[in-house]
């Protein structure tokens, strides 16, 4: 049993995808539960298709993809608040055409090559295994400004989750928090796709923060426990791509969302329990 664990971690690259791997669980924890607090998983899942097309053109044109990916997470920010603001159309509606658009155009730009199909696949669902030491510098840097951000503005994000009119009145600029929000989920996209890909990083945003809401209420709770779960999903990802050859990111993703399930089910089975002792304890009782 010892060895199944060890085996796989011999090797540099699977090393790199586990520090590739629990990088990201951290930066995505921190921010997935802001996500998942304030119901913006929606958000979250189109902010991850919207940097498509960036990615895209930058590897079309051998440029760099931290940027293209940056560019277009700008432009999908950008174009979903001039379309809620301009129009009558409600966030979810401006949401949900960025949302289409952008994944349209990116997949459009990648077929004009013809190794559309490979391509498309590691924009896609990233490639964990062939992460490098620069890779895992970026996610550094990016997991530090992560944590800093969420320090800093631990109070206005935790008003806005619950009432912009309230954080407008304490002072709190929630229309800049929210911005800074978005900022901090395109951050966590932009930096991490090489790992999981575009697809699958919304795993990551919201499945650990979704499981740590069945657990604890307190933010800082919730960050830790998905922090615990996400890395639990990380190592056990890893051990299965390698020593049954499933895709890595996807196993990796696929657990995370078992672990919500499997937690989710456990929570039920003892609230029913719960309910049967206090249905049978005499009245009275003390509880």
């Amino acid at each position: 049993m010892l060895e199944f664990v060890t085996e796989p971690f011999a090797f540099q690259f699977m090393r790199n995808a586990l520090y590739a791997g629990l990088l990201t669980v951290l930066m995505a924890s921190l921010v997935g539960t802001w996500v998942v607090m304030r119901g913006m998983s929606f958000m979250g899942d189109a902010m991850a298709h919207g940097v498509l097309p960036g990615i895209a053109v930058a590897f079309l044109l051998g440029g760099n993809l931290l940027v293209g990916a940056a560019i277009s997470a700008g432009v999908m920010i950008g174009g979903i608040s001039i379309a809620s603001a301009r129009s009558r159309l409600g966030d979810d509606t401006a949401i949900g055409l960025l949302f289409v658009g952008m994944l349209a155009l990116g997949v459009a730009i990648i077929s004009a090559r013809g190794a559309y199909a490979g391509d498309l696949t590691t924009i896609l669902f990233g490639d964990p295994i062939g992460v490098t030491r620069g890779n895992l510098r970026t996610l550094a840097i990016a997991t530090l400004v992560t944590v800093v951000v969420t320090i800093l503005l631990y109070r206005p994000f935790l008003v806005l989750s619950f009432s912009r009119a309230k954080a407008h009145v304490l002072g709190m600029y929630p229309r800049l928090a929210h911005f800074a929000m978005l900022g901090l989920i395109a951050t966590v996209i932009v930096t991490s796709f090489r790992t999981v890909g575009t697809l699958l990083v919304f795993a990551f945003l919201v499945a650990p923060p979704a499981t740590a809401s069945l657990l604890a209420r307190r933010g800082p709770v919730m960050m830790t426990v998905a922090v615990l779960v996400g890395s639990v999903s990380v190592i056990a990802g890893l051990l299965v791509s390698f020593h049954y050859g499933t895709a890595t990111a996807a196993t990796i993703a696929g657990l995370s969302v078992l672990l919500f399930f499997l937690v989710l089910t456990v929570r039920e089975a003892v609230d029913a329990v719960r309910r049967q002792v206090d249905r049978f304890r005499p009245q009275g009782a003390a509880a």
